[in-house]
């Protein structure tokens, strides 16, 4: 499923026209970005959370020419699926 079917899916189940579906769809996602930039956590009740990781700077190998080369620190986004999400896939 990408985005389009995403935001046809919300539409279908929900009623809204799909202009309505996509700014929807849209404001979550800019929700979810916006309080992960803060460095807050996104909790959705048995769904599932985001949250940021820090990743710390490490030497790795430049894969064309095995030189080492150093990778900076940095912010990852990670997503920890719910019990609901769990038990709805298995």
């Amino acid at each position: 499923m990408n985005k389009n079917d995403l935001i046809s899916a919300v539409a279908d189940s929900s009623g809204l026209t799909r202009s309505d579906a996509t700014k929807a769809v849209e404001g979550v996602f800019e929700a979810v970005t916006g309080a992960l930039q803060k460095g807050d956590e996104v909790r959705m009740v048995g769904f599932g959370t985001f949250s940021v990781a820090r990743r710390k700077a490490s030497t790795g190998r430049n894969s064309r020419t095995g030189e080492p080369m150093q990778i900076k620190a940095s912010n990852q986004p990670k997503f920890k699926a719910g019990k609901g999400l769990k038990d709805a896939v298995n």
